[in-house]
């Protein structure tokens, strides 16, 4: 039969006909609904593409951690509702853990696997000025820990930190990293690896930049004090570790960065812990 006859095919109106929609007429325009519509459906298309594959909040990081049992530590203590022991540390669980309001808190009963969402958010053009202000006139090679799209990692080479590089899991986020660093002309020159940080080795890294979630930055000290050599410098953005004491800092509010020198912070651990003997 043909498709022209078949009545399920046939719209219910004759061409030119008064009761035909605008938008089936040939060459006739969208309208202001029509426009207003196709607007719409690309806005929420452009959202549910960055959403899934480009904001890694949606993805999930293997970050294996294992927390130890005793001595554990509440990360957000101050963030408690109500008065809580786990500001202090203590050998057993928080017991307000299971009504927690943060999820990034890392007081968790250990020892246990976390699986942790670390959020990707851009760093400002602020934030990378007072980033790169804090390792002006260093050298050696430089690392962005979760790198996001490269821009820190760009700029620090700029400013002659060489080599430089940065660890991402992010595909889509590597891919535009690597896509900056070829429109930048430095295709070649500064390397963005799919690496889980907590797997590589930084014992030759002089220079450390640390742009992520509070909740990662206590584990991530005791690896960093582990491997980093004595004139390694940390910078951290957004949030400071919290055990550590920063050798300067600059900027203020979200734009504030911390610069840590490890052979400083190592020599503060060496003192906390001399006073714990006592």
């Amino acid at each position: 039969m043909d498709p022209a006859m078949d009545p399920a095919m046939d719209p219910g109106w004759e061409p030119g006909e008064p009761g035909e929609p605008s938008w089936a007429r040939p060459g006739a325009a969208l309208g202001g609904r029509g426009l207003l519509a196709l607007a719409a459906a690309s806005g929420a298309a452009v959202w549910a593409t960055w959403a899934v594959l480009l904001m890694p909040g949606f993805r999930r990081v293997p970050l294996r951690l294992q927390v130890p049992a005793p001595l554990t530590l509440c990360a957000c203590w101050y963030r408690h509702p109500h008065p809580c022991a786990c500001r202090y540390q203590h050998p057993h669980p928080c017991a307000c853990w299971y009504q927690h309001p943060d999820p990034l808190c890392l007081l968790v009963p250990a020892p246990q696997s976390l699986c942790l969402q670390v959020p990707y958010q851009p760093s400002s053009p602020r934030q990378v000025a007072n980033t790169l202000a804090l390792l002006r006139g260093r050298a050696g090679k430089t690392v962005d820990l979760g790198s996001g799209d490269g821009r820190l990692v760009l700029e620090a080479y700029k400013q002659g930190l060489r080599p430089a590089l940065g660890f991402e899991l992010n595909p889509w986020l590597l891919c535009l990293a690597n896509y900056r660093a070829w429109r930048a002309g430095y295709h070649g020159k500064i390397s963005f690896l799919k690496k889980d940080l907590w797997k590589v080795n930084l014992s030759d890294c002089h220079n450390v930049i640390v742009f992520l979630a509070p909740s990662v930055k206590p584990p991530l000290a005791t690896k960093l004090l582990a491997e980093l050599p004595d004139d390694a410098r940390v910078v951290a953005g957004r949030y400071p570790f919290p055990s550590w004491s920063p050798s300067s800092t600059l900027g203020q509010g979200l734009d504030q960065v911390w610069a840590y020198d490890i052979k400083e912070v190592r020599r503060q651990e060496q003192g906390r812990a001399q006073q714990s003997q006592i």
